[in-house]
């Protein structure tokens, strides 16, 4: 999730289990403990490959931030042994803020290493896009109101509310994308289409409106969308993965790691004399936020392996949102993925 998200929902855990003694300054250790997993962006990495693969790596371990959390407290406690409450109660509160972060992480898609050092695929989970408001101004809010009016009563249990009605919206999300998955693999089913893998991604700042890909056998994949008001079958558009293209990379290390990162959720696209590797989980048709140049045909017409870089894509605008949003209540027309597909081959 975006910084602020993480910052206040570190902030609320802090003030409601601390908030009593410590004041408004459990919103600012809060605040501040709950954006330490995220400093492994300060690590330099020799290409975009590694730097996707490897963040949300060993900061984001549940492993690693319950040792962080049990250090903290016994600092806490050999240093200011007469704070007014106990190790336990601490210790829960400091690994509260700092699990939490790569929870909420994996709730998202882009792929969190909860289990490191475990070679364990990342979680990625899906009920949630990166920003979503309906998660984060609730808990924005109550922190807002515990910085003005000061930790009283009503400001934390104001904290509590939007915690629990927060962890509720993510049960909602997780919800949201089972159906869609079960919607889209029932009319693929209907349609004669077999599925071999599938999974619906959270179209951006909602849990409304789905994007589900599908694997077939035959070396394609669909690009789906389904709205959970929609009363009519959802549309979808077969692609190619052009897996034939993909045996030039079978060697390279960092081909194999991208595809571990992603569960194999890859297409390849020969584009001029290069080679371009899409990560097929984030973003939409023609719209895919990560795709890398991997390698390039040299002068005798083979493949050679290039140190990896990013490829230009188009990110959508809002024109591409609007579209989204309106998709959410009204299936016609629908959102145009063969149009916007074109754009995957440049």
């Amino acid at each position: 999730m975006d910084s602020v998200t993480q910052a206040v929902l570190g902030a609320g855990i802090q003030g409601a289990l601390l908030g009593r003694v410590q004041g408004r300054r459990a919103l600012i250790y809060g605040a501040a403990l709950a954006t330490v997993p995220d400093l492994d962006v300060l690590m330099r990495y020799p290409d975009p490959v590694s730097l996707m693969t490897y963040h949300r790596g060993f900061s984001h371990s549940i492993f690693v931030l319950t040792g962080l959390a049990a250090l903290l407290t016994w600092l806490i406690r050999k240093y200011w042994p007469q704070a007014p409450y106990s190790g336990r109660r601490l210790f829960l509160t400091l690994w509260l803020v700092l699990v939490t972060h790569p929870v909420l992480d994996a709730f998202t898609v882009y792929g969190t290493q909860l289990f490191w050092p475990l070679a364990l695929i990342p979680e990625s989970w899906a009920a949630i896009f990166i920003i979503d408001p309906v998660y984060t101004v609730p808990l924005l809010a109550a922190v807002l109101f515990a910085i003005g009016l000061g930790m009283t009563l009503t400001a934390r249990r104001l904290l509590a509310a939007a915690l629990v009605f927060s962890t509720a919206y993510l049960g909602f999300g997780l919800a949201g994308r089972i159906s869609a998955e079960d919607r889209v693999r029932e009319a693929m089913q209907g349609q004669g289409i077999a599925v071999s893998e599938l999974r619906a991604v959270p179209m951006p700042f909602n849990t409304l409106v789905w994007r589900v890909i599908a694997k077939t056998a035959d070396g394609h994949y669909y690009e789906s969308v389904s709205s959970l008001f929609d009363r009519a079958p959802p549309e979808w558009l077969r692609q190619p993965l052009n897996l034939d293209v993909a045996q030039a990379l079978a060697d390279v290390p960092l081909h194999q790691r991208l595809r571990w990162f992603t569960d194999d959720w890859l297409r390849y696209d020969v584009i001029g004399d290069a080679l371009v590797v899409t990560d097929l989980r984030m973003g939409m048709a023609g719209h895919y936020t990560f795709r890398f140049k991997m390698a390039e045909r040299a002068a005798d017409g083979q493949w050679r392996a290039v140190t990896p870089s990013s490829w230009p894509s188009e990110r959508g605008g809002w024109a591409e949102l609007k579209l989204v949003l309106a998709r959410i209540l009204d299936a016609h027309p629908p959102l145009p993925l063969a149009q916007w597909s074109e754009l995957s081959g440049r």
